[in-house]
């Protein structure tokens, strides 16, 4: 028999765990499904200083469990399940998961994003050998060795400063001849002598023994390629979202993200989205939050009325 609940939320992020306390203040029954860790990529984050109400910044594994605790004081529960598939069931849907199954009269998805593959040679072979998604967590295993950071976004910018506490030198590989980091970002990556760049470049494979030794990077303007001698590679090259598991329930744009008006909801009854997982989303932290709660209130309005404007 599956759980039932008023409201269920799959991700545990900043989006999942706003929209999961808006609408348990309101007293509907709400679980936040979540695989991973509660704060989802936010505990990836060494330093996050773009969020509201914390002047020095926080740190992602300060931020990720004070937003599950502060749901679960409103009343909304936690479990830890990874979702395979969502399907309609009378008016509400049921979320199949790889435990028991959970049956809900709305749903909220916040189940964000995840760092697209660059999909070269060597890539598969030495994830965690070498490759890594989050300088926080690894960076300390490459103290006094070469690096090279791949993107030219936010996350692959902030990541190459932390780098900079272990590493002997950080290399900024990214396709374009500009970064598209936030100013603040930039500035603070060009003062750090530690950082390089190379710009118009794009690495085609990684190779190594037992770990790491190299990457082969092409120059995009002449089509040259040149090994450059490094013991890791994180890779921050976009991201892809986490919408597998609906099967063609609900509109996703051509990224494959889920498409949604204004409020969060989805063309599906009952269905909603939050978070960098629906289009156009900011993909800011403070965004996936406001997005959290807008979601909740129209869930909350549609239980109350059962109301789903056209």
């Amino acid at each position: 028999m599956a759980g039932a609940y008023d409201v269920v939320v799959i991700g545990g992020g900043a989006a999942g765990y706003t929209a999961a306390m808006f609408a348990a203040r309101d007293r509907f029954r709400t679980l936040v499904l979540e695989r991973f860790a509660s704060g989802g990529q936010v505990l990836n984050c060494e330093h996050i200083e773009n969020y509201p109400g914390f002047p020095d910044g926080v740190a992602g594994y300060t931020l990720g469990p004070a937003l599950q605790q502060q749901a679960n004081n409103a009343g909304a529960e936690l479990q830890m399940s990874e979702v395979t598939a969502v399907r309609r069931e009378g008016d509400g849907v049921l979320v199949e998961t790889d435990g028991e199954p959970v049956a809900a009269r709305a749903l909220i998805v916040a189940s964000g994003s995840r760092f697209t593959a660059l999909g070269i040679p060597g890539e598969a072979e030495f994830l965690g050998k070498g490759i890594s998604h989050c300088a926080s967590c690894d960076g300390s295993f490459f103290t006094s060795q070469p690096v090279a950071v791949v993107g030219g976004g936010d996350a692959a910018v902030d990541e190459a400063a932390h780098l900079t506490q272990y590493a002997s030198q950080v290399t900024v590989i990214h396709r374009r001849d500009a970064l598209r980091a936030a100013a603040a970002l930039q500035e603070r990556a060009r003062a750090n002598s530690k950082i390089r760049f190379r710009w118009n470049a794009a690495v085609r494979a990684i190779e190594g023994a037992e770990g790491v030794q190299r990457v082969m990077v092409e120059d995009l303007a002449t089509g040259t390629h040149e090994p450059l001698a490094v013991s890791g590679v994180f890779i921050y090259a976009g991201l892809t979202p986490n919408t597998e598991f609906l099967a063609g329930l609900v509109p996703l744009s051509a990224a494959g993200q889920i498409v949604t008006d204004i409020e969060m909801r989805t063309g599906v009854p009952g269905i909603l989205a939050a978070g960098d997982v629906r289009a156009q989303s900011a993909r800011l932290l403070a965004a996936s939050a406001g997005d959290g709660a807008t979601a909740a209130m129209a869930a909350v309005r549609y239980l109350r009325t059962g109301v789903w404007p056209r």
